[in-house]
């Protein structure tokens, strides 16, 4: 009996082993870097990376878009504010049907001309914080131009 005993004790002993030996090879397939679940993970992390770095990259992109943005927006709230200023001005000027002004001197139109800038850059209402942010404005959007000086004989 102690004999059979032995007998059984030994097969089932060689059944386990082969048993473990058979997926033994079954977890390094699984685990394989290039055909198993670990190649899938490892190509997944990957691809996690690169959308972290894109959607990065996109922040910044939109961040850099909104601020340009504001800056349009501030420029175009000062340009209707000195839009409003001339409409403003346009009440003083006779209309055309009164008396004709005497026409100036040709030097006086530039001097005239120099002066409404200067006016105008004055009455910018913008506080100094808000003028360090935004880009310095060229002046005048307007500038009247005597036609007799611009046609060639």
């Amino acid at each position: 009996m102690d004999i059979i005993a032995d007998i059984l004790l030994a097969a089932g002993a060689l059944g386990a082993g082969f048993y473990c030996l058979v997926l033994s090879r079954r977890l390094k397939r699984f685990n394989d870097l290039e055909k198993g679940v670990g190649g899938a993970v490892a190509v997944l992390s990957a691809q996690v990376d690169d959308l972290n770095k894109s959607l990065q990259s996109a922040q910044q992109v939109s961040d850099g878009s909104s601020k340009a943005l504001q800056q349009l927006t501030g420029r175009a709230e000062s340009v209707a504010q000195r839009l409003e200023l001339m409409m403003a001005s346009m009440h003083d000027i006779p209309e055309a049907g009164s008396a004709a002004p005497a026409p100036a001197a040709p030097g006086a139109e530039a001097a005239e001309d120099e002066a409404m800038a200067a006016a105008y850059e004055e009455a910018d209402p913008q506080p100094a914080a808000e003028a360090q942010d935004e880009p310095k404005s060229s002046g005048l959007m307007f500038v009247r131009h005597n036609r007799s000086q611009n046609r060639v004989a």
